[in-house]
């Protein structure tokens, strides 16, 4: 990455500010603007999240900020209610409050004498999800905004379900907001009171994920804050971006699609990062295109970029297999509209274990599988962070528990873009059942790297809102809809579906062992069959390199440690996954403040024993400066029955070695057809 110096405007910062709320609370705040808004006032671009901006983001918040900054805006990050040095506390995710906050702050910002009443919001994850939920409220002064890695539908695609699929993530992301949700403000900031503030905040909080699976259907939970329930409530150009490695890919098409404003989409090789930052790369200048999205939308510039392509994706070309990237081959591409008309969704039939050309006739024998539990264990992550390796591996050992359909040797490259469809006629053994579809590329050797994949809980078969057991042994249609993707399979290699019935620890497994049967005749691989333009190649290279002002400064305390390993015990037939994510400590060199966070996963499964799984989650939060210092301790663990999920979680609190602060929690909660 190019760190830049020299920017056209000279910048100031001001570390903290508080922003008054109507009901009295105060939220905190800092900004990075031009020296020369005192006089001459600039648009004012909002970062609203709840991970705190004096540490847990301030390396990153001080390479974009001050770069956007530096291009004649007031970038200002604010730290949501309950989080970081806000007053208030944070119960929940997305909720009405915090929204109506996001309002107050952005007409607060417009009124400042450093602003000229224009406002736009960026953000990756929450702040996406935040910037794309206000700009649906019309706030008159919200002009425009740029996001990356968020979801227009908050139940049917992000970490908590996925086809009506329980996602582990959901219990994985619960316990990263009962960690963060539960650290202190910090005294330097806040005064005497931080431990007032921050005694509140434990008292009020709950894991949420016993909210989250109070609610495992599409009820008005989740259509809250669902901008896919009427997208002709945004008004304002959007900037939509992400990665193929990314569990929130999906978006972007559906924006492109659906919304009627300005629009523009960036799909790259990324995991769930900015693109600047992306991993894998390669990454680009997205900096460079956020400032020329809000220099036109919010100033009015002409600088061309309302008459760009609409859709620029990263077609990857084929890669061995590996857990971790560092660069992802291929090349950019573009279409100008979306959906475009030139993707050819093409059908492939499916035979007995091999998918048929186009045209062809479909198999007629009937296929039956029960899959293993283990299958599912080479998965890598929902959404990947590349840190510690995440991706999927070789899919060759998950295929041997799988339904396995394989195309002819390719003899021409075929390209797709956009979503695969599993097309399927099944039937099943139990009421509750569901499938994992993957598409993977098998390369000559046999090797089989992931493409992309989809779940269906079959019994949301007719959506999410109603679902309904199934009959055992009664046919039915479904369509299992994979993350959409951009991937060349080369002449020479086999293009692969595979199927199971479970997919642990990605997904919870149903309650009971499922016997699937296919019925080819019924069933086909559609594909989004992407043909070359005739002027690909002459476009010009469509991002500059990644650009950002330098880092602030920080050093080790101590060391982290990342490691993913699976685990097998022939003896009593355990198989278990195991995460561990320690930063160490890292000095805070401008704060004099030190911060730990270690998190800790544990999935593991007994042979066939589908009420075995169980999910963990442990956090360790520090944060310390001369004789002060604190520790949070959270942990959550999940088991289940054939008939509830159960909870357990702790949380303790430490200032200095004594503890401050300790509650349990243990809830059963009954599996709603999951």
């Amino acid at each position: 990455m190019h760190v830049v110096t020299s920017l056209p405007y000279e910048t100031r910062a001001d570390e903290h500010f508080w922003i008054p709320m109507s009901d009295g609370v105060r939220l905190a705040a800092r900004v990075w603007r031009p020296l020369s808004s005192e006089r001459s006032p600039v648009p004012a671009v909002l970062e609203y999240i709840p991970y705190r901006r004096r540490d847990l983001t301030a390396v990153r918040d001080s390479m974009h900020h001050p770069y956007i900054a530096g291009h004649g805006y007031a970038c200002v990050r604010v730290d949501l209610r309950g989080t970081g040095d806000s007053e208030g506390v944070l119960v929940d995710e997305y909720l009405e409050r915090e929204q109506q906050d996001a309002e107050e702050v952005l007409a607060w910002l417009a009124e400042q004498p450093w602003c000229d009443g224009r406002t736009g919001m960026l953000g990756l994850s929450w702040g996406a999800f935040a910037a794309l939920q206000v700009a649906a409220r019309r706030p008159p002064s919200l002009g425009a905004i740029a996001i990356s890695s968020f979801t227009d539908d908050r139940y049917g695609d992000d970490f908590h379900y996925m086809g009506g699929c329980l996602l582990s993530d959901n219990l994985a992301e619960a316990g990263t907001m009962f960690a963060y949700g539960t650290c202190p403000p910090d005294p330097a900031v806040v005064g005497d009171g931080w431990r007032q503030m921050w005694l509140e905040r434990l008292e009020a909080t709950e894991p949420w994920v016993l909210e989250w699976l109070r609610h495992q259907r599409r009820d008005s939970y989740w259509r809250h804050a669902s901008v896919c329930e009427d997208y002709a409530s945004v008004a304002c150009p959007v900037l939509a971006s992400s990665g193929w490695a990314d569990g929130y890919s999906n978006a972007v098409f559906r924006v492109l699609e659906h919304l009627d404003v300005p629009r523009k989409g960036l799909v790259g090789p990324w995991s769930h990062r900015y693109p600047h930052m992306g991993y894998p790369g390669p990454a680009i200048g997205y900096l460079q295109e956020v400032v020329r999205w809000f220099d036109h939308w919010l100033k009015g510039v002409d600088n061309g970029v309302d008459d760009e392509a609409v859709l620029w994706a990263w077609m990857q070309d084929s890669v061995p297999p590996s857990t971790s990237y560092e660069e992802r081959p291929g090349r950019w591409v573009r279409e100008d509209s979306w959906p475009s008309p030139r993707i050819e969704e093409t059908a492939f039939p499916l035979a007995a274990h091999r998918i048929a050309a186009p045209g062809e006739q479909p198999g007629s024998q009937a296929l039956s599988l029960q899959s293993p539990l283990t299958v599912g264990q080479f998965a890598g992550k929902w959404a990947s962070y590349n840190a510690p390796p995440d991706l999927p591996y070789d899919q060759r050992e998950e295929d041997g528990g799988s339904m396995v359909f394989d195309s002819e040797t390719l003899s021409e490259p075929v390209e797709i873009l956009g979503a695969a469809v599993a097309e399927l006629e099944v039937s099943v053994d139990q009421p509750v059942a569901m499938i994992a579809a993957r598409l993977s590329d098998v390369r000559p050797d046999g090797a089989a790297t992931r493409v992309t994949y989809g779940l269906l809980n079959l019994t949301h078969r007719d959506g999410d809102e109603d679902p309904r057991p199934l009959v055992p042994g009664e046919r039915y249609r479904v369509r299992v809809t994979l993350n959409g993707v951009a991937q060349a399979f080369p002449a020479g290699h086999r293009i692969r579906l595979s199927l199971s019935t479970s997919y642990w620890p990605l997904a919870w497994p149903p309650p009971r062992p499922v016997l699937l049967t296919v019925h080819p005749e019924g069933s086909s691989l559609l594909l989004p069959v992407r043909p070359a333009r005739e002027d690909e190649g002459s476009d010009p290279e469509p991002f500059g390199g990644p650009e950002a002002t330098q880092e602030i400064a920080t050093s080790r305390r101590e060391m982290p440690e990342h490691r993913w390993t699976v685990h097998r015990d022939l003896v009593d037939t355990r198989s278990s996954l195991e995460i561990v994510k320690d930063g160490g400590i890292l000095h805070f060199e401008d704060i004099d403040l030190d911060v730990g966070r270690r998190a800790y996963e544990y999935y593991d499964s007994v042979a066939a024993d589908f009420t075995s799984p169980r999910g963990r989650s442990t956090w360790t939060m520090r944060f310390a400066r001369g004789d002060w210092s604190t520790r949070t301790e959270t942990h959550t663990s999940m088991e289940c029955t054939e008939d509830e999920f159960r909870v357990y979680a702790t949380l303790d609190a430490y200032e200095g070695e004594e503890r401050i602060f300790s509650r349990q929690w243990r809830e059963s909660l009954p599996r709603d057809l999951l």
